[in-house]
């Protein structure tokens, strides 16, 4: 008797914004797994779309919006051929707008927050039976881990696994309190079972995800408190994960535990990415950052005393509302004072519903787009001598997969810059000394400086 498959619905999945958007994208294609979902890589044929939004960056309503457009008439087609298209909006967007999605998009057949992605297969079935769009933006009072599949895809040599959701800092510029609620961090045993399974799946660098991830607190089985030093020294303990990382922190939550934890557990990489958004105290205030300046400074200079090869990256904002010129030129100061390696910054752009948003003296777009500008070309130079500072030197580089060029692989030193040299497929997943021979912009080449190690494969 002959057996037939039934055959797979395309799922097409689009993430916009931070790494934890990609995490939660990749959840959402294992819940919907079982429902005969597998993932493309165009969103033409699919039977689902789903766009995962993020609410930081500019202009995020408008672009949801462009790309909806493009959709619907991908929609109509399908339509046309007898076929569906189901389309849905996730994310911050989703989250923060939910009326307006579906007020101007009403072919939109489902909207859903951050946290409920792991109701989707029950949100599709409503799908069928509801004469409209199905809107699911709740903060539920369960935890949505405990509700998504042990199985996952597997992420690759490099991984992201979220530990820490939500915000209560409440910056007047950012939505995330208001988008991703409360912070929440899970249980330490959670954490430490997905990561394994990374593991076991052939992950070898894993970075941990929150939106102010060193302010984790998950309660063991026994109501004991885990800070992130304790998390991250029970991760280095797995056998086969040989590198740890960890973002976003705020400079805030920068216990001294922590701080030790990079002198004491070489797993955990030196690079750390601390957001600054303004070298003002005046700013800060305005922002409710919580700390000024010289708070952030001695914080580095306590980091680097504990990790005297640490690198930092960071955020700025250009024109935030109230910010003048001698702010600007404070910000401009910590940023040679402090020498980041890498760095994002941006203009300010307002977000409906933030205190910053009604706030007296927004800045001009021309005087932010001058500021901005000049604050890019600091951090530019201070990348590109970051990088030139490595040439000669020999760099430990994990191997994450093929280069660009045939007999290339590419990996990433502990300073997460981008590594291209020529080795075999064969060191995919270890880690090998490699000595630099330019740092470019942004990346680095290098070359093997001796025959391939494989006791450094990770078991």
């Amino acid at each position: 008797m002959t057996q037939t498959t039934t055959p797979k619905k395309k799922l097409f999945l689009r993430s916009w914004g931070c790494q934890m958007n990609v995490y939660d994208s990749h959840r959402m294609a294992d819940v919907l797994a079982p429902l005969g979902y597998a993932p493309v890589d165009a969103p033409e044929a699919a039977d689902m779309v789903i766009l995962n939004t993020c609410h930081i960056r500019e202009k995020a309503t408008e672009k949801l919006f462009s790309e909806l457009g493009r959709l619907r008439v991908m929609k109509d087609a399908r339509r046309a051929e007898g076929a569906d298209m189901l389309l849905a909006v996730a994310g911050c967007v989703a989250q923060a707008e939910g009326a307006e999605i579906t007020a101007r998009a009403p072919y939109v057949d489902l909207v859903l927050g951050p946290q409920s992605y792991h109701k989707l297969p029950e949100l599709v079935a409503r799908i069928s039976r509801a004469a409209g769009a199905v809107v699911d933006t709740e903060f539920p009072t369960e935890e949505k881990f405990d509700h998504l599949p042990e199985a996952s895809a597997p992420q690759g040599v490099t991984a992201f696994l979220t530990i820490q959701e939500g915000c209560d800092k409440f910056c007047a510029f950012c939505v995330v309190p208001y988008t991703r609620g409360a912070e929440y961090s899970r249980a330490p045993e959670a954490v430490l079972a997905e990561a394994r399974r990374l593991v076991a799946q052939g992950a070898r660098e894993i970075t941990l995800l929150g939106q102010n991830v060193n302010a984790y607190h998950g309660q063991d089985a026994t109501g004991a408190e885990w800070g992130l030093a304790r998390l991250l020294a029970a991760l280095a303990e797995i056998p086969g994960l040989l590198r740890l990382r960890y973002t976003t922190s705020h400079p805030r939550d920068m216990d001294d535990a922590l701080i030790a934890a990079h002198r004491d557990i070489p797993a955990v990489m030196p690079f750390l990415h601390l957001p600054i958004q303004s070298g003002s105290d005046r700013v800060l205030a305005a922002m409710n950052r919580g700390h000024t300046a010289e708070d952030y400074l001695r914080l580095v200079d306590r980091l680097r005393e504990a990790r005297p090869d640490l690198a930092l990256s960071t955020d700025i904002i250009a024109g935030h509302p109230g910010e003048t010129e001698a702010d600007h030129q404070a910000t401009l100061r910590l940023i040679e004072r402090v020498g980041f390696a890498q760095a994002f910054s941006f203009k300010y752009s307002p977000r409906p519903g933030t205190p910053a948003a009604g706030a007296a003296g927004h800045v001009d777009e021309a005087t932010k787009d001058r500021r901005l500008q000049e604050i890019q070309s600091l951090l530019r130079d201070q990348q590109a001598a970051f990088n030139a500072s490595k040439a000669g030197q020999v760099v430990e580089v994990l191997f994450t997969g093929p280069g660009r060029h045939p007999g290339q692989l590419s990996g990433r030193t502990p300073w997460l810059q981008p590594v291209h040299a020529v080795a075999g497929l064969e060191l995919v997943g270890t880690v090998q000394p490699l000595r630099i021979r330019a740092g470019h912009p942004n990346s680095l080449s290098g070359e093997l400086v001796q025959p391939p190690n494989q006791e450094q494969h990770a078991a």
